[in-house]
């Protein structure tokens, strides 16, 4: 095994270099993957600009790849072996508390960067931590004890394999948060990544109508919205999006709206509230409007609506995503739009903020080994 790993660090927002770092030391109850694809979405586009953690860092929280040395317990705690590939969730839980006990370490302090200053998270932690390679955009990354494991089955590719974040994070909102199932009507705001994802999850749960909205960029995203899955798709700088949806629906709504346009204003939480159907209707958002002084509490309320936040995955949802993009039911390669090596990260996370050359840009691949 090499004494030297390449990795594109973070030294500054909206900076990269490519550094050296020795190989770390793996102790009995760690191991070193080596990392075959680094995912990359929207949230690397906000960090990149406005790092959460002193730098440096070498981001990358959508990582697949191979068990390359497994201490002993590690192995036996985690049951992989050395040659395994596996998917590796970006949090880092400490599996004591009472959301971990709870099977909820995504809200566990040592992994929750907004509250705890020194949290471990891969992507997000600086490298000056013991293991240094706390991140998938480099050749290979550190695994403590705690690192959350998911087996990649024989058949799945890497490239395939890395959309698993975003799958999970849809089965994990549009499912088991937002409730749909079999004959529901929703509305999916948003033909990014994970609004393509939640149209799948939806599909694959029974929904009798799903309904994608976009701008007229997202023209080429639309259409693959319909070859996933939705029945109906709107642009809403042509046509008016409500009047569609009350068309579409025989001018009873929908049952779920969920808000995947991340930082497009109080627009889409409006549309929601209006869209939703007469009692009781779900409206999941990601919590991109800081501020909304004129919100409408009164129809909210008149309506029943149930607000909820998407925030992360769990860990059933990462395996139902993993057996999701295995089974081959959609055309999930779709999806994955664009691959970049390791010398052009710069460019990969600006691809996916929409501020490169690159057209038509969904998910990103990032492969460390091709420089």
């Amino acid at each position: 095994m090499a004494e030297h790993v390449l990795a594109a660090v973070r030294t500054a927002p909206g900076r990269t270099e490519l550094r050296e770092f020795a190989m770390p030391a793996v102790g009995d109850d760690a191991a070193l993957l080596k990392v075959e694809v680094a995912g990359i979405c929207g949230t690397d586009v906000k960090m990149y600009a406005k790092p959460p953690f002193p730098d440096p860092v070498i981001m990358g929280h959508e990582n697949i790849g191979v068990i390359a040395k497994a201490g002993r317990t590690f192995a036996e705690r985690q049951g992989v072996s050395e040659g395994d590939r596996v998917f590796v969730e970006h949090y880092v839980g400490c599996f004591q508390c009472d959301w971990c006990r709870a099977g909820q370490y995504r809200h566990c302090e040592l992994t929750d960067w907004r509250t705890n200053p020194d949290a471990r998270r891969f992507g997000y932690t600086t490298s000056n931590n013991p293991g240094t390679l706390w991140g998938g955009f480099a050749q290979y990354m550190y695994l403590p004890w705690n690192a959350v494991l998911h087996k990649i089955p024989d058949g799945l590719s890497p490239e395939l394999a890395g959309l698993a974040t975003p799958m999970s994070n849809g089965i994990e909102w549009a499912l088991f948060e937002a409730g749909v199932g079999y004959d529901s009507t929703v509305l999916i705001q948003g033909p990014g990544q994970q609004g393509l994802s939640q149209t799948v999850a939806c599909k694959q749960a029974g929904a009798s109508l799903i309904i994608v909205t976009g701008t007229t960029k997202d023209a080429a995203r639309l259409e693959m919205a319909v070859k996933l899955g939705a029945d109906c798709v709107i642009d809403i700088q042509r046509e008016d999006p409500l009047e569609r949806i009350i068309e579409v629906t025989a001018g009873k709504g929908v049952d779920v709206v969920l808000d995947c346009t991340s930082g497009a204003g109080t627009g889409p939480v409006l549309l929601g509230i209006d869209a939703l159907k007469r009692r009781a209707g779900t409206l999941l958002i990601q919590g991109e409007v800081a501020a909304f002084p004129d919100f409408p509490v009164k129809k909210v309320t008149e309506k029943a609506i149930t607000i909820k936040s998407a925030r992360g995955h769990s860990y059933r949802a990462c395996e139902l995503a993993v057996k999701q993009l295995a089974a081959g039911r959609f055309p999930l390669d779709l999806l994955a739009t664009h691959t970049f090596g390791l010398a052009d990260v710069d460019r990969a996370i600006r691809a996916i903020g929409g501020q490169s050359e690159d057209q038509d840009v969904i998910h990103v691949s990032l492969l460390p080994w091709q420089v």
